[in-house]
């Protein structure tokens, strides 16, 4: 405001400096950070810190942030050098669990338990102690590299300070005498150390691009680091993995997998989200389901996904509410309702439920996501999208699908093909009225669902049933089904328009009601078996 004081002084403008600089300023830095932690840090790591800073922590400043990343993974390394490793401690801890477990079954007299239990205290002793043991041997070589570079950084310094003060003598037998004799004692050292398996090793004297990604992955959530052969073997089955809980539905679940390789094996656009697509279809055909079940699969969580009701932004003031309300207006400072939640779990899922009763304007706002992968919000802060999968559910064009499939179960297979690539056909039609072509040609796939056939419905039988088993199993009772009684139950909870929704209330009607009886009456107690059958149209319920 004050033209006077503003023209004494010059505007300088500092840029955020590039990738390539950036890499220039950690080279700059490398040996005060390795003389600090004592640790080598690897050109790889550097190039590393710079890269993956830059793409995945778009919140802060090159080149802070890859300075900070350099910095904190080799303080973890000092840290895992000069501490007991975590697999000791994860043993001790199970050890004295055991052990208190013992002394309070002790006072039950379960002799049978307390054998089970001794048994268990001797093999996680024996795993502690095996592990304690490697780690031993694993630190004594790495304790001597540390000495002898300590030792030879020592002899350095000594030589130069006889240098300046002209001891010529002094010089040469430290350089070509006593240093010549540590080099050599710490080769055979480090040839020592080399010697043992990288897979198992539990300390690194030497920062990798892999300990950055490891870093990366702490702050932000975003699995960046290197593939362990475990996580390859699930991404390469993982339609198998969402096949055992989502029935049906091959050709979404294809290309919901398909995304997530290609995301894994770092061959998607880095500027777009990870996948984009519109689910189609009636009611309770999976198009939710198949998004928990992704969760499941990829966070060990279901409830890992951010879900937002799109029926709740039908009128057009509330279209704000995703990216927050504008200055002055109630619920400014708490940010949008979609970048809050994405800025929180940048590797997400985000479920985007019934698009088509949305506001027109809210299409608006998803284009720049599906276009850049970021949005800004109401206070200028950017969420990233590009690590998130984006899954909208819709039940446009339900009724044509329904309409067509009534007589797919009696048609031909290539009868069958044509009426589905028909159905698409009219299906995709219906879309297009409601949707704008600029937002549909920014979604990677639209996938229409399928109505559920008796024999998908009786699977999907076999999984509710299951969770009921689970639970009777805590209480040590089991159950088992007659194929009779399990065909009956297929039949009742089948209805081709509503998908699996009828099923869950068949079964809460017909099983979990009655068994709750049972189990309330006490005519089964811990180790029974509870048979259900069926007699003259409805089910019987006994004891095995």
């Amino acid at each position: 405001k004050d033209k006077a004081l503003v023209r004494r002084f010059q505007t300088v403008l500092i840029e955020e400096p590039s990738i390539e600089d950036t890499i220039s300023i950690l080279r700059g830095l490398q040996e005060r950070y390795e003389v600090y932690h004592k640790m080598e840090i690897l050109d790889e790591a550097l190039v590393a810190a710079a890269e993956l800073s830059a793409r995945y922590i778009p919140d802060r400043a090159l080149p802070d942030k890859a300075i900070d990343l350099m910095d904190e993974a080799a303080a973890k390394l000092r840290m895992e050098l000069d501490s007991l490793p975590a697999e000791v401690d994860e043993k001790d801890r199970r050890v004295r669990q055991l052990e208190i477990e013992r002394e309070a079954i002790k006072r039950e007299k379960n002799k049978k338990r307390l054998a089970q239990i001794n048994e268990e205290i001797a093999n996680a002793k024996q795993e502690r102690d095996s592990i304690r043991a490697a780690w031993k041997n694993e630190k004594k070589v790495v304790d001597t590299v540390q000495s002898i570079k300590k030792k030879i950084e020592e002899l350095d310094q000594e030589a130069e300070q006889a240098e300046r003060r002209s001891e010529f003598e002094k010089v040469a037998q430290i350089r070509y005498g006593e240093m010549e004799k540590q080099k050599k004692l710490l080769e055979e050292a480090e040839e020592k150390l080399n010697e043992l398996p990288e897979d198992s090793r539990f300390t690194n004297d030497r920062v990798t691009a892999n300990d950055i990604a490891e870093v990366v992955a702490r702050w932000t959530g975003i699995p960046v680091s290197k593939m362990l052969q475990s996580e390859k073997e699930k991404l390469l089955h993982l339609e198998d993995q969402i096949g055992e809980r989502l029935i049906g539905q091959k050709e979404a679940v294809v290309a919901i997998s398909d995304a997530v390789r290609r995301s894994r094996a770092g061959l998607q656009d880095p500027n777009r989200p990870i996948g984009s697509f519109i689910f189609m279809g009636p009611t309770g055909v999976g198009k939710t389901e198949l998004a928990k079940t992704l969760a499941e699969v990829l966070f060990d969580d279901e409830k890992a996904i951010t879900r937002i009701d799109m029926s709740e932004y039908q009128e057009k003031h509330a279209v704000s509410r995703l990216v927050g309300a504008p200055p002055g207006y109630v619920g400014y400072d708490e940010g949008g309702q979609l970048t809050e939640a994405v800025r929180q779990k940048p590797y997400s899922i985000v479920l985007l439920d019934e698009i088509e009763k949305a506001h027109p304007d809210t299409f608006n706002i998803l284009l720049q996501v599906l276009d850049d992968g970021r949005l800004t919000d109401n206070r200028g802060r950017v969420a990233d999208f590009r690590n998130t999968i984006i899954i909208m559910t819709s039940n446009t064009g339900a009724e044509i699908i329904l309409e067509n499939f009534e007589d797919l179960a009696d048609a031909g297979p290539e009868k069958a093909q044509e009426i589905i690539e028909a159905t698409k056909e009219e299906v995709f039609d219906k879309l297009q009225e409601n949707m704008r072509p600029e937002f549909l040609n920014r979604i990677d796939e639209i996938i229409m669902f399928t109505p559920l056939s008796k024999d998908e419905i009786k699977q999907i039988m076999k999984l509710m049933l299951r969770k009921v088993e689970k639970m009777l199993a805590k209480r040590g009772i089991s159950i088992e089904i007659s194929e009779k009684a399990q065909d009956w139950l297929a039949q009742e909870g089948y209805n081709p328009q509503f998908g699996a929704r009828p099923m869950k209330r068949v079964l809460q009607k017909d099983v979990i009601n009655e068994l709750s009886k049972v189990l309330l009456s006490s005519e089964v107690i811990s180790g029974d078996t509870i048979l259900i059958d069926l007699d003259d149209d409805h089910l019987t319920f006994g004891k095995k």
